[in-house]
């Protein structure tokens, strides 16, 4: 059992009962989103210990968070509860033919506020993994800074560092700022996971072996490319020498959404490297994650057991060597 810290910025989600624009949606059901939320959760269901970084209002929203992170068995001695601004939310629209409309209500809200003296609360002498996104550093300079200011305590403690781009161009004030900052973080992880299409924005280049060249070339031990439902390709260095694996992805009967998808990928990167499992079996078990995510509503309500991962796995034995 590995310990795994993140940091993020939790969300009540309201996603559509019905198709069409949000403008038009007269109901929704209430769910938890942020991909720090739904990494949490995959790593926990996986029987991981991980501490969340977060801090929220002082309203019925973070309640909510609150009880759904106590319940998933996510270590919340990390989160702190500031009056002073709100916990941010987002509707979501139904699309399972598309990426669905995402409207984000997060501008001023408790995380946006987050200092970089937090990083001063956080002791990474047993932790084992500190996994980042590109999302809360994109807020603004203050978040940026409590990025690196993690980063920096955990190299010095060797804690290994996951880093998943997940780029939010509307988050940030201009692109050139966002590729800049994003890969001066990524020259700091020890593993990035960008997407084909981010790699393009952030690289120059579509080609998973160019995009990985570049990451492996400012440090990284790995890179590890998103392709959606064609799977992933990894290439990291083993003995001085670049490794390159290809897996194929899991096909599923039905895509209902696809947001979340990338953070069960991560999940799946994550706990691999936590069991030290081969790279073959942390891309299948990557994309299987991503593919059980893609076939469910909601971004994290059915991140799979251990168990569910083995039963899905079982039913597709061809899945991820097709």
């Amino acid at each position: 059992m590995g310990k795994v810290v993140t940091i993020g910025e939790p969300m009540a989600m309201f996603i559509a009962r019905e198709p069409g624009k949000l403008k038009d949606v007269k109901s929704f059901d209430h769910f938890i989103a942020g991909a720090e939320v739904n990494v949490s959760v995959g790593v926990a269901r996986l029987g991981h210990e991980i501490e969340y970084v977060t801090e929220m209002g002082k309203d019925p929203f973070a309640e909510h968070i609150m009880d759904f992170l106590t319940k998933e068995a996510i270590d919340t001695n990390l989160i702190r509860i500031n009056p002073a601004y709100p916990t941010g939310f987002q509707l979501k629209s139904k699309d399972a033919e598309h990426d669905p409309e995402v409207v984000y209500f997060r501008k001023g809200s408790a995380a946006y506020h987050m200092q970089r003296a937090r990083a001063q609360e956080i002791d990474f002498s047993d932790v084992d993994i500190l996994h980042v996104t590109g999302i809360l550093m994109a807020l603004n300079d203050e978040t940026f800074a409590l990025i690196e200011a993690l980063i920096e305590k955990a190299k010095a403690q060797k804690t290994l560092i996951t880093f998943d781009p997940n780029l939010r161009p509307t988050l940030w004030k201009d692109q050139q700022t966002m590729i800049e900052r994003i890969n001066r973080v990524a020259a700091s992880a020890d593993y990035v996971l960008p997407g084909i299409s981010e790699g393009e924005i952030l690289t120059g280049s579509r080609e998973p072996d160019k995009i990985a060249d570049f990451y492996l070339d400012l440090g990284a031990r790995g890179v590890i490319i998103k392709s959606g439902p064609n799977g992933a390709i990894m290439k990291y260095r083993e003995n001085g020498a670049a490794k390159t694996l290809t897996k194929p992805g899991f096909k599923v009967e039905k895509v209902v959404d696809t947001v979340g998808a990338g953070d069960g990928f991560a999940v799946g990167v994550i706990t691999s490297l936590l069991e030290e499992l081969p790279p073959a079996e942390m891309l299948e078990r990557a994309n299987a994650i991503g593919a059980i995510q893609v076939s469910h509503i909601s971004d994290n309500e059915n991140l799979p057991t251990r168990a569910e991962l083995a039963d899905f796995l079982k039913s597709h034995p061809n899945g991820g060597n097709i």
